[in-house]
C-alpha cells in the first residue's frame, strides 16, 4: 500500500492508507505500507505493518492546503522494483497521480494494480500529472474512489470510471475513549490552519457565542491577536490520534467550516461515531457524509455558522446522534476492508487475464 503523503503529517489520505493497512494485516495479509520521510519516531501501525519510508519530504501547495511528499524518483523506483522482485501480489495506490512514490508501480507487469482517488476538485498541476500519466493509469487493474466527487474528478482528469466505495473509520476506538475534560459547552474544530479548512471562519464566528463557551482549534495561535469577546479559543497545536479521539467524546459539537475541496467529511463520521453533534459547511463532500445527521450551513458565513452552533448547543438532538451512531458504523473499516478485498481478487483476476504467464 502506497501513501504519496508522509504519514507524520495529519490528513485523510494519511489516515484511510494507515487503517486500512492496519486492518488488512490484522486479518493475515502480509502488508508493507510505503510513505515517505526518513525514519524517526515510531508511528501506530501496529507489529504487523512493515513501515517502509522513502525520499526526503516537501511540502507543496496544492489543492488549497500543502501537500508532503517526495520528489525523490530513483528511491521510489528503487522502492518499487525491490518489493516487484519480492513477490508482492497486489500494489494498492493512494492518489495514483500525486508525485512520485507511486509512479514507477504504475509499470508492474506482475503484481495487480489498485488506485484509489480520493481528490474532490481539479487544479492546473493534478490536470497536467493526469495528461502526463494518462497512458499508465488506464493500465491500472481496478480503480476506486473515495466518493461520487472523488470519482467525478478522477473522470474529469482521466476520463476513467471508478467504484465508488467511502471512507472507513475505527468505529470502536471513538466509541470507546475516555472523554476529554470540559467545564461546559464546547465546540471542537480539527484540521490544519489553512485557507480552504476554514478555521478563521469560525474563530469569526466564536466572537458571536456567549463566553461560556470553548472552542477547541487544532493548529498554532495565530501571530497576532487582538482583544476580542465571544467564546473562549483555546488552541490545540498538533494533537496525537489518541487526544483526537477524546476530545471528539467531550467536545459537545464538531464544528468542520470547510470552503470546499474536500471529497470526503472523514471528520463528520469520526464525530458521529464518537457520539458528539455535527455542523458544517454545505459542500457536496461534507453533505454526502452527513446524511441529514447534523446541521449544515453556507461556507464561508461567520453569522449562519454562529446561529447553527448556539442553537446545536442549546438542544442536543438526541435521535439525530443516535442516527449519526448508526450511520458512522456502516462506514467501519472492517465494513471497507470487506469490499477492498473482494477489489483485490477483481484486480488480480484482471492482471492475470492481462498478463497470462
Amino acid at each position: 500500500m502506497v501513501s504519496p503523503y508522509s504519514l507524520d503529517v495529519p490528513g485523510g489520505v494519511q489516515e484511510q492508507a494507515r487503517g486500512l493497512a492496519k486492518e488488512l494485516a490484522r486479518r493475515g495479509h502480509s502488508l508493507t505500507l510505503v510513505s515517505p520521510g526518513r525514519a524517526s519516531a515510531p508511528r501506530e501501525l501496529g507489529d504487523d505493518v512493515v513501515d517502509l519510508r522513502v525520499g526526503r519530504v516537501h511540502a507543496v501547495p496544492a489543492n488549497g492546503s500543502a501537500a508532503t511528499l517526495t520528489f525523490s524518483l530513483g528511491a521510489a523506483r528503487a522502492t518499487a522494483r525491490s518489493l516487484i522482485a519480492s513477490g508482492i501480489e497486489v500494489v494498492h495506490l493512494h492518489e495514483p497521480l500525486v508525485p512520485v512514490l507511486g509512479w514507477p508501480f504504475l509499470r508492474s507487469r506482475s503484481a495487480a494494480v489498485v488506485g484509489t482517488f480520493h481528490r474532490s476538485g481539479v487544479d492546473p498541476l493534478y490536470r497536467l500529472a493526469g495528461l502526463a500519466l494518462r497512458g499508465r493509469v488506464r493500465g491500472i487493474d481496478a480503480t476506486t474512489a473515495v466518493s461520487a466527487a472523488a470519482a467525478a474528478t478522477a473522470h474529469e482528469v482521466l476520463g476513467i470510471d471508478s467504484e465508488v466505495l467511502f471512507n472507513g473509520i475505527d468505529v470502536a476506538s471513538y466509541e470507546e475513549a475516555e472523554p476529554w475534560p470540559t467545564s461546559g459547552p464546547t465546540v471542537l474544530f480539527l484540521g490544519r490552519d489553512e485557507q480552504r479548512k476554514g478555521r478563521d471562519v469560525l474563530i469569526r464566528a466564536a466572537g458571536l457565542l456567549d463566553d461560556e463557551v470553548t472552542v477547541w482549534a487544532t493548529g498554532e495561535a495565530p501571530s497576532r491577536s487582538t482583544p476580542r469577546r465571544g467564546a473562549r479559543i483555546e488552541y490545540l497545536g498538533v494533537i496525537s490520534d489518541e487526544e483526537k479521539r477524546r476530545r471528539l467524546r467531550g467536545a459537545s459539537v464538531l464544528c468542520a467550516p470547510s470552503l470546499g475541496g474536500e471529497s470526503f467529511g472523514i471528520v463528520l463520521l469520526e464525530a458521529m461515531a464518537a457520539g458528539v453533534s455535527v455542523v458544517c459547511s454545505d459542500i457536496d463532500g461534507y453533505r454526502q457524509a452527513l446524511d441529514g445527521c447534523g446541521a449544515l450551513v453556507p461556507p464561508g458565513d461567520p453569522e449562519s455558522l454562529a446561529a447553527a452552533l448556539r442553537l446545536s448547543l442549546a438542544s442536543p438532538r438526541s435521535d439525530q446522534v443516535e442516527r449519526g451512531r448508526q450511520r458512522a458504523s456502516s462506514w467501519s473499516l472492517s465494513v471497507l476492508a470487506d469490499r477492498y478485498e473482494a477489489v483485490y481478487d477483481h484486480a488480480l483476476s484482471v492482471g492475470r487475464h492481462r498478463y497470462p504467464g
